[in-house]
């Protein structure tokens, strides 16, 4: 699966506030076995909503949680904005995210606080445990979730838990650090195939340079193979490394 988070608040953007949301999902997702594909901080921008919402949903295997703009307030359009890309527009009052603002605010909930129940059709709902006011998922994939993170977090691991609760493809990593420039293994790089991960990351200390080398795949001899063609490398050049 691919994993998208789009977190929307243009006070994350003007420094208003700081955000919470990537840090908490991410750690969650690497605690499972997932990784993030991709992640968005936008100002609340209903065509830019809607670009992102559409660029995720084209993506086969993906999963995205969004955090922000489910309130009652006229700057929180997430509820028609992905009723627009995910359910062809078509909304309706959940009967049972009705029930929970009644029982919640009583009279209050009229006239705009209920309008958080009219969410696109065929919603399921995410707990709320602070005030009960449920954030929703479509078709077991795309999660809406507040903009607080009291809120939010909750639900998260209500989600994973109940439908991406652990990745069972196992992963193979070979790491090492060579003393050395990133560019004198750049020849060996251009050689990994695209079915491996490669992570290249350079490290400056004064005039002192090394470089981290990381393959990660599903097969482990396919990366033990591509591994070596470093490790041969640096021998034959008398490259002093260290495989992690």
């Amino acid at each position: 699966m691919n994993f998208y988070s789009v977190i929307i608040g243009t006070e994350l953007l003007n420094g208003r506030r700081k955000d919470a949301h990537f840090s908490f999902l991410n750690k969650q997702l690497l605690n499972r076995g997932w990784t993030h594909k991709a992640s968005f901080v936008i100002e609340d921008d209903t065509n830019l909503m809607k670009n992102i919402f559409k660029l995720i949903k084209e993506d086969p295997n993906s999963v995205m949680f969004c955090f922000g703009g489910i309130g009652a307030t006229p700057d929180d359009y997430t509820r028609d904005i992905a009723a627009e890309v995910f359910t062809d527009s078509k909304m309706q009052y959940h009967e049972k995210a009705k029930e929970l603002i009644i029982n919640q605010f009583g009279q209050e909930a009229y006239p705009h606080r209920i309008e958080m129940s009219h969410l696109p059709i065929n919603a399921k709902l995410l707990k709320n445990v602070v005030n009960n006011v449920a954030g929703f998922y479509l078709k077991d994939r795309f999660f809406f979730t507040p903009g607080f993170p009291s809120m939010s977090q909750s639900m998260i691991v209500e989600a994973l838990d109940k439908l991406y609760f652990k990745n069972n493809i196992k992963k193979y990593r070979n790491t090492l650090i060579a003393q050395c420039p990133e560019n004198e293994l750049i020849s060996i790089m251009k050689l990994i195939p695209t079915n491996i991960e490669l992570s290249s990351l350079p490290r400056i200390n004064g005039e002192t340079k090394k470089v981290e080398i990381s393959l990660s795949s599903e097969s482990k001899e396919l990366i033990n193979k591509y591994f070596q063609l470093f490790i041969d490398y640096l021998i034959n050049k008398e490259i002093n490394y260290k495989i992690k």
